[in-house]
């Protein structure tokens, strides 16, 4: 299905699901996760040590991020690998990020002229 063209709206229930996932990436723990596993495949140990977390506190949040379908595990030996499931999800991070990185190096009075 195509997205809704200017002056168009889109279904309220795909507004109400996008809502969720921006709601869903609203910790920036997940934020991070999303960002680490778009780069490559990582099991809960590895991703405790890169974003200074316990394993269980990444544990939890993957667990709410597969629980929406935006990542995946599967087994490897003993340990459980994850993986990025959503691309749309990969660009929506990216994109913010980018965003914020980019707010940052422009002078408070040219954000506000530029309406941002």
């Amino acid at each position: 299905m195509a997205p809704p063209g200017p002056g168009e709206r889109p279904d309220p229930a795909v507004v109400q699901d996008a809502a969720g996932t921006f709601g869903l990436l609203a910790a920036t723990v997940r934020v991070e996760l999303v960002w680490l596993l778009a780069q490559e495949e990582r099991d809960v140990g590895t991703l405790a040590e890169l974003t200074g977390q316990s394993v269980a506190t990444v544990s939890h949040h993957l667990g709410k991020l597969r629980l929406a379908g935006l990542v995946s595990a599967r087994r490897d030996g003993k340990r459980q690998i994850y993986a990025v499931d959503d691309p749309h999800v990969v660009d929506l991070v990216r994109g913010a990020v980018a965003h914020h990185e980019e707010l940052r190096q422009t002078p408070p009075a040219r954000r506000r002229r530029r309406g941002a």
